[in-house]
């Protein structure tokens, strides 16, 4: 009776598929899509949405080439640049009316924060094999220094765990608090002040994507470097 009581409630609920979750598959389709009709009117002399593409892409790659280098970074670059557009989509789509913004949502954040993380800890072991372990253990590597060794390792183990739970909290906080603003000073100016918001909702939404993106790049250049 409870089992069959609980699949009552899932198919009468208004809403199996959490919205949050609905609209962050809207933007993945809206970036496959878009992906698709750039690749079939690919052009010598970019215009229009390839320009627009184009711009994106080319940034995003001198960042992860700059931080990562050329060799790990041409492997690395889709899955940073994929995170980057997505967000950036996400964040954007919260300033249309009507629209829920995906990364408002704690575990729409915490799915993008998992992947870095693991990532970041495959490709350490994948350039260093064991020596990735040196990247736990400070610059002091002597049986005197074992103490030390020990503490940096707790340390530095704690720092990687809290990683993907900043980069979570972190878009998450930010989002959030811009929609609680926009909607505050609606009710306070319905017109004047929300405009100016909306611009820096903009602003927000832009630099919050960016700083996603640049600190996945940095935790895996960080992997893939050399421990000295």
């Amino acid at each position: 009776m409870v089992e069959e009581k609980l699949l009552m409630d899932i198919i009468v609920s208004p809403e199996v598929v959490p919205h949050v979750v609905s609209y962050a598959l809207l933007a993945s389709l809206i970036l496959i899509g878009t992906a698709l009709a750039v690749k079939s009117s690919l052009r010598l002399v970019p215009v229009g949405v390839q320009n627009v593409m184009e711009t994106f892409v080319e940034a995003i790659l001198k960042l992860v080439e700059d931080n990562i280098g050329h060799h790990w970074g041409k492997q690395l670059f889709p899955f940073i640049c994929t995170i980057f557009v997505f967000i950036l989509l996400c964040n954007f789509m919260g300033l249309i009316p009507g629209f829920a913004c995906p990364t408002a949502n704690i575990n729409t954040n915490a799915a993008m924060a998992v992947p870095v993380f693991l990532l970041t800890h495959y490709y350490g072991v994948r350039a260093h094999g064991v020596k990735y372990l040196y990247h736990f253990l400070g610059p002091m590597r002597s049986i005197a220094a074992l103490p030390l060794m020990i503490l940096m390792f707790f340390t530095e183990f704690i720092g990687h765990l809290a990683r993907p739970l900043t980069l979570t909290v972190r878009l998450f906080g930010n989002m959030t608090a811009k929609h609680i603003i926009l909607f505050v000073l609606a009710i306070i100016s319905p017109w004047v002040v929300p405009t100016a918001i909306l611009a820096l909702g903009v602003l927000v939404s832009i630099v919050q994507a960016f700083v996603f993106t640049l600190l996945a790049t940095l935790y895996l250049a960080g992997a893939v470097e050399e421990a000295h």
